[in-house]
């Protein structure tokens, strides 16, 4: 698999499939969510309430991963996960880990090749970006996957470093 870093907007990407760091009630949200409910337009919110009213009535839980129509974004799929928010006094990494394989393993059942991950939990949710970094790189390098290409999409240069300093 080969691991590539891109400093931009995750709603731009071509690539089979885009991961959303969304909230458990996939409505939407700020962030990353918004970002890419907004650009991607209604048949994602769509495909997300048939999604609750069916198999999460209670949400999405941290760690896990579901896919739905990426509407029109120029991906053919959304992956939404669910991150953990970070606590100082509880160690989750294995949550934010789950995310990343969660989601490889949720492309590999839809068959994409080329997937675009934000770096999931380090927003609202507060996760230091040296430590979500180590997490992510590690986590989609042992994953098991069939996925040629993992991309990760970051917002800022400090997120950028912090991601090469892992791939590098």
């Amino acid at each position: 698999m080969r691991i590539t870093l891109v400093q931009g907007d995750i709603t731009t990407q071509n690539v089979d499939a885009v991961v959303n760091a969304a909230n458990s009630s996939l409505l939407g949200g700020g962030g990353v969510d918004g970002a890419i409910h907004r650009r991607g337009g209604p048949a994602i919110l769509a495909e997300c309430r048939e999604l609750r009213a069916s198999r999460y009535g209670r949400g999405l839980p941290t760690g896990m991963a579901v896919a739905t129509t990426a509407g029109e974004l120029p991906a053919r799929w959304v992956i939404h996960t669910v991150g953990p928010v970070f606590s100082a006094h509880e160690d989750r990494s294995e949550l934010l880990a789950s995310c990343y394989r969660e989601s490889l393993r949720v492309a590999d059942e839809l068959g994409a090749r080329t997937v675009a991950f934000p770096a999931i939990s380090t927003g609202a949710y507060g996760w230091p970006m040296e430590d979500a970094a180590r997490i992510a790189v590690a986590a989609v390098r042992a994953a098991d996957t069939e996925v040629e290409e993992v991309r990760f999409l970051l917002f800022d240069a400090g997120a950028y470093a912090a991601f090469a300093a892992r791939v590098d």
